[in-house]
């Protein structure tokens, strides 16, 4: 690795570190640590919801989703757009009747505190083994760094004796990753989150534009090559109306499938709900939210349009190195673009585009630990001490959840380096498995008059089918978010009618 792009490596961590120092000491209580004072701008919160969804997975998996196989990932991203408009008009006015600082707190006022408690405590876990995936991920680009540098091998090899030099490198940069990310979200709250997201969003953006624009030089036919190459091997194609329950990236699982996912994450997940509660008012955060489906539908298809110039670029001029990134005869697709870069980018824009990688992981991983810390403090710890210390002892227990949140995502992190399977498929699916769960709640309690002892059965029934889907079908994670919300809704709903005292007053249900 050249000295150019480790100095702007290092002085991009150092500097969002320091960034996040800066915003620290505007903190007084901890809807400041939390909420930003509900003052931030609809288009930073917009970039912020952006930068969130898109995460260290989008820029690396992405384009390796493109190389095997084709553009029909886009067909779940239409559904993503669809499931804004559902968000819009069906829970962003009711976040903005009260004071709330979790979006939990709406499910203790309908429910009670236990259905409150147990819906963030699902959250909770849901984001400390997504997250811990994506720092994963992250660690993956800077271990093929380090690699990539003179000794790095043998030096591992002296600090870590038995273990395998890569995977001793791969420890290293998840636990280098996780302190700097944990480091100026512990400072900075949800005000230095949102702000960074804006520059991270930028960052990674223009990195990958640059990544693109030496592939496509790398191309002796360029774009024309690319079209003709790409288009012969299918690699273009758009939409996939097999009906499956068992295939990924159809257009009805990812269409359907996908509005049920964005309706579950970006409306009922504390970590996007949280944003809009930054927000002036709801207009602001509706704005925000929808042109934020734009602007994730135009940069998931320029990661594929990546992956498809990465297949051309390497099957039809450079077919030795593919060997670099298979093992065992199975192409490891979230190692194709981080090769490409350490290997193939000039000195300076190989630290620029590791800098963009950081950016996209460090924006998702920061936001992961300020939500966690909020429903944390906000769900138990609070209610747990009757809300009588003062604003400094919960800003500081806020501060200590924060790096504590920090420690589990690494340690998912580190656990999961024996994975072999997509990145990708693993976090998406992890979320898909509890988010339609949570969901199926959210609608029991808007649509229906049933009461705590339904929603529960909603919740137990709802996850016992989830578990049995998993276990023995083959059903795609795309499905996962449809098929809990409709059990748990539906199972609630008829606990709520046979059960005693399973329907609310109509007072309460409202």
């Amino acid at each position: 690795m050249h000295p150019l792009d480790l100095a702007v490596l290092v002085g991009y961590l150092t500097a969002i570190v320091a960034f996040g120092a800066y915003f620290s000491t505007r903190h007084r209580t901890v809807q400041d640590y939390f909420v930003s004072g509900k003052s931030l701008p609809w288009w930073a919160i917009m970039g912020s919801i952006v930068a969130t969804e898109t995460s260290t997975v989008t820029f690396i998996s992405i384009p390796g989703v493109a190389y095997t196989t084709n553009f029909t990932f886009l067909q779940l991203v239409m559904g993503y757009m669809i499931g804004r408009l559902v968000v819009s008009a069906l829970f962003i006015p009711a976040y903005f009747r009260g004071d709330i600082l979790t979006v939990y707190e709406l499910l203790g006022g309908r429910f009670g505190s236990g259905v409150k408690r147990l819906a963030s405590g699902v959250f909770l876990l849901t984001r400390s083994l997504a997250d811990g995936f994506r720092l994963f991920a992250t660690g993956l680009v800077l271990a093929a760094v380090l690699r990539a540098m003179p000794r790095t091998d043998e030096i591992a090899a002296r600090w870590v004796p038995g273990l395998d030099p890569t995977y001793t490198l791969l420890i290293a940069s998840v636990i280098v990753i996780g302190l700097a990310t944990m480091a100026y979200t512990y400072y900075g709250g949800m005000t230095a989150v949102i702000w960074t997201d804006v520059i991270q969003l930028t960052v990674y953006v223009a990195g990958a534009v640059i990544a693109a624009f030496v592939l496509i030089d790398l191309i002796p036919g360029g774009w024309t090559e690319v079209r003709e190459v790409g288009g012969a091997a299918g690699r273009f194609q758009l939409f996939d109306f097999t009906v499956s329950l068992t295939r990924s990236y159809t257009f009805w699982s990812g269409v359907i499938g996908g509005a049920f996912l964005t309706t579950a994450t970006h409306g009922t997940d504390q970590m996007m709900v949280q944003r809009y509660f930054c927000a002036r008012d709801a207009a602001s955060a509706r704005k925000a939210l929808l042109w934020s489906g734009l602007v994730v539908f135009v940069q998931f298809a320029l990661f594929l349009t990546i992956g498809v110039m990465l297949f051309v670029y390497y099957t039809q001029h450079a077919p030795a190195e593919i060997a670099a990134f298979t093992h065992d005869g199975a192409l490891q697709t979230d190692r194709i673009f981080p090769y490409f870069i350490v290997n193939h980018l000039p000195p300076g824009v190989v630290g620029l585009v590791l800098a963009a990688i950081f950016a996209a992981a460090m924006s998702t991983l920061s936001s992961s630990l300020n939500s966690s810390s909020a429903a944390a403090v906000n769900d138990f710890y609070m209610p747990a001490t009757g809300g009588g210390r003062d604003q400094a002892h919960y800003l500081r227990v806020s501060r200590a959840l924060t790096a504590t949140f920090g420690a589990v995502q690494m340690a998912v992190a580190v656990a999961a380096i024996s994975l072999s399977k997509r990145v990708v498929d693993e976090v998406l699916g992890i979320a898909s498995f509890t988010n339609g769960i949570i969901l199926g709640v959210f609608l029991l309690g808007t649509f229906t008059a049933a009461a705590q002892p339904a929603a529960f059965v909603g919740i137990v029934g709802g996850a016992s089918l989830m578990l049995a889907v998993k276990l023995f079908t083959g059903v795609t994670w795309q499905w996962y978010v449809l098929i809990g919300s409709i059990a748990t809704l539906t199972l609630g709903w008829a606990a709520g009618r046979l059960l005693p005292g399973g329907q609310a007053s109509s007072a309460a249900s409202r």
